[in-house]
């Protein structure tokens, strides 16, 4: 049998912090061979990415404690000086953001030049122009489309899949031996992420390298591993070949997982249930402005022409990839920027108010955002973000008065009222998602915009917001515009469906019928990548 070329074996890894120790990573072992892919598979906490971090010694507030042996070597024994050597070389990673992992004040060149100029050129120099040729061919390689024009490009400038690309680019740059993927798609829409998928397997099989592939979806684990290690509370409770596991999982909590999936259908929307919102032909153009003195030179058509309306009780599903104007349609409809058309709520036309006008109806109309993390302040208790907006908009007499509704809104959600008084970081992702639709359903809403407010969560997190989100329409009669490329949510919470591309609607329906026998080549590539996996066809995405 060959001999490893990861041996992970007994790994522990404690946070220490008030004199109270919290162990993350509790005695973990696994092993990958040469140009094996491992997935390491788990909710979110479950220890997956500290493990990962571990490897390459990059963990901060802790010292792993067991061995982690590298083509013999036991890398927790070695120097830092030792681990720079390896770190970028022989082991590189991919994180899930690219965002937080690229300098925002470098150009693409100069950040996957100076991999090659710290790795490939530390023994013999490597010239401006061999480093320029190498980083052109790195970005050809991985798929950049016009990779010459894209050198000078900063990293806002690139789209979410493209500086994944960048990403796997500088990963790639040294030829590494192991490439450790932590939620390498999380983030992207279907089709991109589909590509992302193809491209890893293609570099893999082509460089002949081994991959730790990190993730919570076990749809990409049954396409890129060859073995899955589940992971829960810093264990390892099961590992072997993705085909056995998959097909007969021996532990519970694996086969929770493998039925940890948003289920059933839309609420059914009661016979002349009336339309709360009707917007529409609506346009949002964002102006281009070049040279020095910023001349308005061309426009980009956001949302070009989009009628949409929702009956109470209703969810409208608005997908799409990146950049397709979803959110800035439901922006525009909730008037939080400014657009061109009508936008009629209960039969009152609103698109021509003022931002004072407009705040006694902010109470009907509200929104919950992607982003638990980025939309909770970190200063403010759970108490006081969830009255906040009581506190706006007039409503609750007193602050006993309003910490009562804030204990009924939180109960409504599933969260222990006696726990207002904490602060978000003490909760998980899906308890955060969970305290911004407290915030939102406190008011009272009738009409709520829903923009990604499952993407970042993990598959039985998901399923649980889903429930959560179609018990409080049924019992509120709530009107819902969902915004989300996850498509299998949104089959499961959906009444009628938008598919948009470039600003414009390409296809819409009921529910049912779009998922059944969708239209148009654009909506079947978007299904393809989000129930198939499949790559998507050409043309599917716009590089």
């Amino acid at each position: 049998m060959t001999d490893p070329l990861l041996s992970v074996q007994d790994l522990s890894v404690a946070f220490r912090q008030g004199g109270r120790e919290t162990r993350a990573v509790d005695r973990v072992s696994f092993a990958i061979a040469p140009g094996e892919t491992v997935a390491l598979v788990g909710e979110s906490g479950s220890g997956k990415s500290v493990t990962a971090l571990s490897i390459l010694r990059l963990v901060d507030g802790a010292v792993p404690e067991g061995h982690v042996r590298f083509k013999g070597r036991d890398l927790l024994t070695l120097s830092e000086p030792q681990m720079r050597e390896i770190r970028g070389a022989d082991i590189t990673m991919v994180f899930q953001e690219p965002m937080t992992s690229l300098n925002p004040l470098h150009r693409i060149a100069e950040q996957v030049g100076e991999v090659l100029r710290l790795h490939k050129g530390k023994d013999q120099p490597m010239s401006g122009e061999a480093a320029r040729a190498r980083t052109l061919e790195l970005l050809t390689l991985v798929g950049i489309r016009d990779a010459e024009r894209r050198l000078g490009a900063y990293p806002h400038e690139l789209s979410g899949g493209q500086r994944q690309r960048v990403m796997i680019a500088m990963a790639l740059a040294c030829e590494p031996d192991l490439l450790v993927a932590d939620e390498p798609t999380t983030a992207l829409d279907v089709t991109v992420q589909a590509q992302i998928l193809s491209l890893l397997a293609d570099l893999k099989a082509r460089l002949g390298m081994a991959m730790l592939f990190i993730t919570h979806d076990l749809g990409i684990v049954r396409r890129v591993a060859d073995r899955v290690c589940v992971m829960l509370q810093g264990r390892i409770v099961e590992t072997g070949p993705v085909a056995e596991v998959f097909a007969d999982p021996q532990h519970d909590y694996t086969r929770r997982l493998l039925a940890a999936e948003p289920r059933g259908r839309g609420n059914p929307v009661p016979d002349g249930a009336p339309i709360l919102v009707e917007a529409g032909p609506i346009r949002v153009h964002f102006p281009i402005k070049t040279g020095l003195l910023r001349r308005t030179t061309g426009h980009v058509k956001a949302v070009d022409g989009v009628s949409v309306s929702v009956r109470e009780g209703e969810t409208v599903g608005v997908v799409g990839e990146s950049g397709s104007g979803k959110t800035t349609l439901g922006l525009a409809i909730l008037r939080l920027i400014a657009s061109q058309g009508p936008v009629v709520y209960l039969g009152r036309r609103i698109d021509g108010l003022s931002s004072g006008a407009m705040r006694p109806l902010r109470r009907e109309m509200q929104v919950v955002f992607q982003d638990p993390y980025g939309s909770l302040s970190p200063r403010m208790s759970v108490a006081e973000i969830v009255a906040e907006g009581l506190e706006v908009q007039g409503k609750g007499r007193s602050d006993a008065e309003r910490r009562e509704i804030v204990a009924r809104a939180l109960a409504d959600v599933g969260l222990d009222p006696a726990a207002m008084d904490r602060y978000p970081h003490e909760f998980s992702g899906g308890q955060r998602q969970r305290i911004a639709i407290a915030r939102a359903m406190a008011l009272d809403p009738r009409f709520v915009v829903l923009d990604e407010p499952t993407s970042a969560l993990d598959m039985s997190v998901q399923a649980q917001i889903v429930e959560l989100l179609r018990e409080l329409q049924a019992r509120r009669g709530l009107g819902y515009l969902f915004i989300s490329h996850d498509l299998k949510v949104v089959r499961a919470l959906a009444n009628r469906v938008m598919v948009m591309q470039g600003g414009q609607v390409v296809e819409e329906g009921a529910a049912d019928e779009i998922f059944s026998a969708p239209r148009t080549a654009y909506t079947r590539a978007l299904f393809a990548a989000a129930f198939d996996l499949a790559a998507a066809p050409a043309g599917a995405v716009s590089e």
